[in-house]
């Protein structure tokens, strides 16, 4: 996807692990949000639980790190002849993935094993992590932690689950369970996002039902 959360890796960790179960075992996962690009942030390989991911370490990988029993990091090595301070999408991480999902038995050609690396993760519970271009905004929230009776307040407003849209009136606001996995705010036939004057990284608030 070319429309991840600009200069947010905290953000798009959390949309990366809604999507890896749609795709087969082994998959190789070119990730790039990457605002530290030319520093020395760490370029990276992980394992997780079947899949491969190459990217910086950032935060990127933390929310897929978190979530995965069988985790393995990697330090980039590889370098290409020319390397751009500022274009490492193009000149190291695409042909690292591509020379990995080629052959991933000389991943020592790549890169070396990195032990005691560890994903810089932010604590993104609870936030906005993307917004769709009809104003939908989905959260970090899995909707597994909630019960139906629970809600989620956003700039002061309590809004009630439902399952779908057309089970609430036109311009009713509401939550449900997305086609990823995780809890979204919406807004039948209408924006939530403008409603709400919502933006990527905003914090939301679970309400908790006495019942669940």
């Amino acid at each position: 996807m070319a429309d991840a959360p600009s200069f947010n890796p905290y953000a798009s960790s959390h949309l990366l692990a809604s999507l890896v179960a749609d795709f087969a075992e082994g998959m190789v996962f070119l990730c790039v949000v990457d605002p530290g690009v030319g520093s020395d942030r760490e370029p990276c390989i992980v394992y997780a639980d079947g899949y491969w991911f190459v990217g910086p370490n950032n935060g990127l990988f933390g929310v897929i790190a978190e979530r995965s029993n069988d985790v393995r990091w990697w330090r980039i090595t590889w370098m290409p002849e020319r390397l751009s301070s500022t274009f490492h999408g193009r000149d190291l991480f695409a042909p690292v993935a591509a020379k990995l999902a080629l052959d991933k038995a000389n991943i020592d050609a790549l890169a070396e094993p990195s032990v005691d690396a560890k994903p810089v993760l932010e604590n993104m519970a609870s936030s906005v992590i993307y917004i769709d271009d009809f104003g939908n905004v989905m959260t970090s929230i899995l909707p597994k932690s909630l019960s139906t009776n629970d809600q989620i307040e956003v700039n002061g407003e309590r809004l009630p689950y439902a399952n779908t849209f057309s089970d609430c009136r036109p311009g009713q606001r509401f939550w449900y369970c997305n086609s990823q996995g995780l809890a979204e705010i919406a807004m039948n036939q209408g924006s939530a996002s403008e409603y709400f004057g919502c933006r990527v990284g905003d914090r939301i608030i679970v309400i908790k039902s006495i019942s669940s």
